[in-house]
């Protein structure tokens, strides 16, 4: 099959890799689209944590997958040929390791009803806890958008982390796919105000269509004295959903008393200096640098009620569609900061 290959170089290509196996409690899928995201261009530099240019390259990319179910394992209960499922993945083979395969034409789901039922244990061989979110897309929901689906889960299960309740005030920055997708969630949920931050005045926008109260270009205003004028015993909240670790600096002068600071995603460094000299005296500082997948599987029932309800559309996360012949391409285009939110690849 072909897949998306990051070499030791950093360099992309579309290659060969042998179809994935599967056991009896999983399923063969056919891949139908992947979204891309922040995580993928932190991989493809060697700048994510626990995978190194000469330990774990060449590897294949991608973990925001939806395909279709073409061949089912012998005890396989909760799948069926044809259905479409969220998060599919590809095991290393050969020389090719695995940052999780989903840009790939076939992939590999988990039954985890099958497993639990049959008595078996979670983190054993058999049972990855991914199993938790490799979930069936209802077919009422669009299984070309539903990649989107994995970053509203990821989100709204981190918002549950971070502890962010309703009339919490939250400094969001960055307004790019994630951030736009955190600012939309807390609006729902009722955080109030919204401060929204970032460099381009586009995504600026994006942020105040997705329910942020303020916008502010931080590259040419001051982030304390705006928050302050809004909030003058500062937030309760603020939340770096760009993975920018001198932000976690900055944030201190933001948050009041007891606030607490938030990071999501994996940063390119793992260490950072850390000056609370301008924080108030008590606060928080809390790391989410991957959802846990039972979290991530808790948080869809919430995300398909919303989206049966039209609260949320995917296609409102969505700015553009690839075939995956032009992966390559759309990648270059990302790290230009041409795709304003999500971009879908189809197969």
């Amino acid at each position: 099959m072909r897949t998306l290959i990051v070499d030791k170089s950093g360099s992309l290509s579309i290659g060969e890799a042998p179809m994935p196996k599967y056991g009896e409690y999983q399923a063969l899928v056919k891949m139908i689209s992947g979204g891309v995201c922040g995580t993928d261009v932190k991989i493809i530099h060697g700048k994510f944590k626990g995978m190194t240019f000469e330990n774990d390259y060449p590897l294949m990319l991608g973990h925001e997958g939806v395909g279709r179910v073409v061949e089912i394992g012998a005890k396989v209960t909760d799948f069926a040929i044809g259905d479409a499922v969220l998060l599919p993945f590809v095991d290393p083979a050969g020389d090719l390791k695995s940052g999780w395969g989903a840009f790939s034409e076939y992939g590999v789901v988990n039954d985890a009803a099958a497993l639990e039922r049959d008595g078996h244990k979670v983190g054993s061989p058999l049972f990855p806890d991914c199993a938790y979110a490799q979930t069936v897309v209802p077919p009422d929901i669009d299984p070309v958008d539903a990649p989107m689906i994995v970053t509203l889960r990821e989100v709204l299960s981190s918002i549950k982390t971070f502890g962010i309740t309703p009339n919490s005030s939250v400094v969001v920055y960055g307004c790019g796919p994630v951030g736009a997708t955190f600012i939309r969630c807390l609006n729902i949920l009722g955080a109030h105000p919204i401060i929204a931050f970032d460099v381009d005045d586009s995504k600026l926008e994006i942020a105040l269509r997705k329910g942020a109260a303020h916008a502010f270009n931080n590259g040419r205003e001051a982030a304390v004295s705006r928050v302050r004028e809004i909030c003058p015993d500062g937030v309760d909240f603020a939340l770096d959903a760009v993975g920018h670790l001198p932000l976690i600096n900055q944030s201190m002068e933001l948050i009041k008393d007891r606030g607490r600071i938030c990071f999501y995603g994996v940063p390119a460094d793992n260490s950072a200096m850390i000056d609370w000299n301008k924080a108030p005296y008590n606060w928080n500082l809390c790391f989410q640098q991957f959802p846990r997948k039972n979290e991530e599987g808790e948080a869809y029932n919430q995300v398909l009620a919303w989206l049966r309800a039209g609260v949320i559309t995917l296609k409102e996360f969505i700015s553009d569609y690839a075939d995956f012949e032009d992966i390559i391409d759309v990648f270059d285009r990302v790290e230009k900061r041409q795709i304003a939110l999500k971009c879908i690849i189809k197969f």
